[in-house]
């Protein structure tokens, strides 16, 4: 078999493939052969229809098409292993099929043209020497407090309030419906239409802003059980209901009862109870130690995403098609996923019509992170950056002390963890090799708006 390769864009090769005279010959009698014992033609015995007869019936073109049919992929596999191409993916067929049965005689040679993708080229063209910034995420010891109060917000008790008028902060026991009212410029005579699932009994709201949709909370204030009221309220832009987005709406609302919050007192036995510490004391301090990690987590990712924002500048890689449709798939798996977890029916939110949109709105995020990928693999062979057994068991390990309760794929894990460890590795390489400045945290942005203001009236 005669192969001419060819280098093209996406990193693609292409081949044009020679297949002999015999072969295209053999084939073709094959499927003469193979048809004949299958084809049922009235007056004659299976396997004993006359050759023109068959030809006559079936037509020359449909035998051709099936003989295509197993030569063109057959050739395309045989020229690939001969070429030692490493593909990745379905190698394409770039000749056009009806061109390839119209030019197609047995005995003769048959050329087509196909292409495989395979792994890019990674050029880099600098990766130390970086001068760059990253926000410093300081440990604020008020996080501690917030965490604290979160959890006896959880566990108030709650008691019925008499003699007085509801309050920001109060517990309200409400009767309301809803409906939608006209906005401005619509006909006078256009009737409010019901709020679908915006009608409740006996519904326990928290006054507090953040609780439902601008108006209704603040219309609530001052109300005192028995007491019915119609509170406007404006559906914001961003509703996740876009029929509702930005609609004004008019709820009638009647108090029922009044409760507020009674908090547990801040002590060790609160302390014993949300958590598995004895004191209060030991409590904070774990909180505290959790909080400064966070916050130098934080700064350490700040300092990586601007290492590798910087990098990618730097970067050349012509991205196969191949590569990009998996990792839209991989991302569009990790999306499913975690909508799943949150109890949203996914095949509702990924339907056939929808796909297609995410697919191609994912396309510019799955080349970032290949781009990314790809280029830290390759520091890491230029540097011989490698991780050692003890670093992958010890880290192996500790994940399945943590996951102990589910069932792991410790094959999938061990690759997993190899992987992040290097990455991590490679990543720790750079940063070394690069200088960083930590700024104040909205530094960063406010000098990028000064640039974009400053580019804005150079351009004017």
């Amino acid at each position: 078999m005669k192969v001419t390769q060819e280098k093209l864009e996406k990193s693609q090769i292409g081949l044009e493939i020679e297949i002999t005279p015999e072969i295209t010959k053999q084939k073709y009698e094959q499927v003469i052969r193979n048809l004949s014992g299958t084809v049922n033609i009235p007056g004659f015995r299976r396997g004993k229809v006359p050759r023109q007869i068959l030809l006559q019936r079936l037509g020359v073109g449909r035998i051709k098409a099936a003989a295509l049919e197993e030569l063109v992929p057959d050739g395309i596999e045989k020229a690939v292993k001969q070429e030692a191409i490493s593909a990745i993916g379905q190698p394409r067929l770039r000749s056009s099929f009806e061109e390839l049965i119209n030019n197609y005689e047995p005995g003769k040679a048959l050329i087509f043209s196909a292409a495989v993708d395979v792994e890019p080229e990674v050029i880099i063209n600098q990766y130390t020497g970086f001068k760059l910034q990253a926000e410093e995420i300081n440990y604020d010891s008020t996080k501690v407090d917030t965490v604290l109060d979160k959890e006896r917000q959880q566990m108030a008790t709650l008691i019925p309030v008499e003699g007085r008028a509801s309050q920001i902060g109060d517990i309200a026991v409400v009767d309301f419906k809803g409906v939608i009212t006209k906005a401005e410029g619509e006909d006078e005579s256009t009737e409010p239409t019901p709020i679908p699932g915006g009608e409740a009994t006996d519904f326990q709201v928290e006054l507090q802003e953040d609780k439902f949709i601008p108006g209704f909370i603040c219309g609530m204030v001052g109300m005192n059980p028995g007491e019915t009221r119609e509170i406007p309220a404006q559906f914001p832009d961003t509703y996740a209901n876009q029929e509702l987005a930005s609609k004004p709406a008019l709820f009638t609302v009647t108090l029922k009862e009044i409760k507020e919050k009674e908090l547990p007192e801040l002590n060790d036995d609160f302390a014993q109870e949300v958590s598995g510490f004895e004191t209060l004391a030991q409590l904070r301090a774990s909180l505290e130690e959790r909080s400064q990690k966070e916050a130098q987590d934080q700064t350490k990712a700040n300092q990586q995403e601007a290492l590798l924002a910087e990098l990618i500048k730097h970067v050349e890689i012509d991205l196969p098609t191949t590569l990009i449709d998996q990792e839209v798939d991989a991302m569009l798996t990790q999306t499913a996923m975690k909508l799943s977890e949150q109890g949203l029916d996914v095949r509702k939110l990924f339907t056939q019509d929808i796909i297609p949109q995410l697919r191609e709105r994912s396309q510019p995020e799955a080349i970032e992170r290949l781009k990314r990928s790809l280029a830290i693999q390759e520091i890491g062979r230029r540097e011989s950056i490698q991780v050692t057994s003890a670093e992958i068991t010890a880290r192996f390990n500790e994940l399945l002390e943590q996951y102990a309760d589910e069932e792991v794929d410790k094959e999938r894990l061990q690759a997993v963890v190899e992987k992040e460890l290097k990455n991590e590795k490679i990543i720790d390489w750079l940063l070394a090799n690069s200088s960083m400045e930590l700024v104040p945290v909205g530094s960063l942005s406010t000098t990028q708006e000064t640039n974009s203001e400053a580019q804005s009236t150079e351009t004017e």
